[in-house]
């Protein structure tokens, strides 16, 4: 009988925690202490996920480290329906431009519709952070440059330097949310936002909790990539972003696997006692911190 296959979407924020979304629309809600294990199809190499809701008409094979699992064509055709590569001007859906804390000095503005809620600063792994105003998309993406001119602060961050910045994460909430409103003030004091635009009060929203980093145990490398053949096994123990990290009770410690590997492989249940053989990169002896 052959073994059932499953194909990852991806991870998913939702009200109630992190979910992994699998081909067909099957979720698997996360919750901490979850055993998670699964072993990647032998005979098999990754594959094109395809964009916009259509397959990749050549079923392209794509890099095991790549985090979007598209061929260039289909990388193409997804980024020009994005609102983060502006090229859509005339949605009428409103907006709300924000102000995301990651650790000590790292600080981003963006923008995300009203209608999403807080999903996309917890699929950015954002400690915490707070709304500054909200309006048409593109008043809101003129308010954006405006601010990250003004600010001095960018509206994009490499995902590895926030991994860096969580081994040094203040323990109290007011500490981590210091920045946050100190930049919001000086936002709000300027005059020439867009008129459209209306002004948000400060109410800074820590997602601490959410991710579990205040009990967690500090984990002690990461998986680099997926590969035929391969096992992983672990009990999940925090989530922050796309970040999963999984304790697997052995020599390897805690793990972080970045969801964003899984699209693209087909993959198999594996026995919750499997031996982790994933390739993966320590953190070194220096790092004491969760990343």
């Amino acid at each position: 009988m052959a073994a059932q296959m499953w194909t990852c979407t991806g991870l998913r924020w939702t009200p109630e925690g992190p979910e992994l979304v699998w081909s067909g629309g099957r979720r698997s809600a996360l919750a901490w202490g979850k055993r998670i294990a699964f072993g990647v199809r032998e005979d098999s190499p990754r594959r094109c996920v395809g964009a916009r809701g259509h397959a990749c008409p050549t079923h392209t094979p794509v890099p095991a480290r790549s985090t979007g699992a598209r061929c260039e064509e289909c990388a193409r055709l997804d980024r020009a329906h994005s609102v983060a590569a502006d090229t859509i001007a005339d949605d009428p859906r409103p907006y709300r431009v924000y102000l995301a804390w990651f650790g000590p000095g790292l600080v981003k503005v963006g923008i995300t519709r009203v209608e999403r809620g807080s999903a996309r600063l917890l699929e950015q792994g954002a400690v915490c952070f707070s709304w500054l105003g909200t309006g048409p998309l593109m008043a809101a993406r003129r308010t954006e440059e405006l601010l990250r001119a003004a600010l001095g602060v960018p509206d994009r961050i490499p995902y590895a330097m926030k991994r860096t910045v969580r081994s040094a994460l203040p323990a109290g909430p007011e500490e981590r949310a210091a920045e946050v409103r100190e930049l919001h003030a000086r936002a709000v004091s300027l005059v020439n936002w867009p008129e459209s635009m209306e002004e948000a009060p400060c109410q800074v929203t820590d997602h601490m909790a959410d991710f579990n980093l205040q009990h967690a145990e500090p984990a002690t490398g990461a998986v680099t990539e997926l590969v035929a053949g391969g096992h992983l096994a672990g009990e999940l123990v925090a989530a922050a972003g796309p970040d999963l990290h999984l304790d697997t009770h052995g020599p390897r410690g805690v793990l972080v696997l970045d969801t964003r590997l899984l699209p693209g492989w087909e993959l198999t249940p594996a026995q919750q006692n499997s031996e982790t053989t994933l390739p993966a990169k320590d953190f070194g002896a220096r790092q004491d911190g969760l990343f």
